[in-house]
């Protein structure tokens, strides 16, 4: 059992009590039994999140409506669990998703997940939905800094030039600066 199925698994079975359904479900190698809790009604959160995990983590598409939606979770567990899954997934849609979710300014509070999974699967999403978060947090007195310095740290793994502009900018924000300086310096020079 990998650390994160085993993290999901210890928390999900404090939520749900310990109950003999959450035992069947985490005990189940049957795909078909955990999409069916995707789709029947009022099945409990932790049921269906340990559903979508399980069959998202093995690549099996009919979990990527559910995880979609735990990655934008106001439980940051929920959502690291869903963006682990999605990462594994390979479904083509999981970046535009996550791209989606990062630059939804409804919804930034949330966005740190999204975009860590964006700069996992290093898709071409990722550069162009981190540079307009990152942006929108350079405003004073933005409340959102760990998804600014996910961005900064982000656009320095995947070292695009398109990324210099809005990086040289953080430099000026004194949270972000020491990051911004070493994300610069993975970017290659242009000539």
């Amino acid at each position: 059992m990998d650390e994160e199925l085993r993290s999901l698994t210890e928390r999900l079975r404090r939520e749900s009590g310990g109950t003999a359904d959450f035992e069947r479900l985490a005990a189940t190698d049957d795909a078909e039994v955990l999409a069916g809790v995707l789709t029947a009604p009022a099945q409990p959160l932790w049921a269906r999140e340990l559903a979508a995990f399980r069959l998202g983590s093995a690549g099996d598409r009919r979990a990527f409506e559910t995880l979609v939606l735990l990655l934008n979770h106001r439980d940051p567990p929920r959502c690291a669990s869903a963006a682990h899954a999605l990462a594994r997934l390979g479904d083509p849609r999981t970046a535009r998703a996550a791209a989606a979710l990062a630059t939804n300014e409804l919804r930034v509070a949330y966005a740190l997940h999204p975009v860590r999974l964006l700069v996992d699967l290093r898709a071409p999403e990722a550069v162009p939905a981190l540079i307009t978060t990152l942006r929108r947090r350079l405003r004073p007195h933005d409340p959102y800094r760990r998804v600014a310095l996910a961005c900064v740290e982000g656009l320095g793994a995947l070292a695009d030039t398109r990324a210099r502009p809005v990086l040289t900018e953080a430099l000026a924000h004194p949270p972000l600066a020491e990051a911004a300086v070493h994300a610069l310096a993975r970017i290659p020079r242009q000539r």
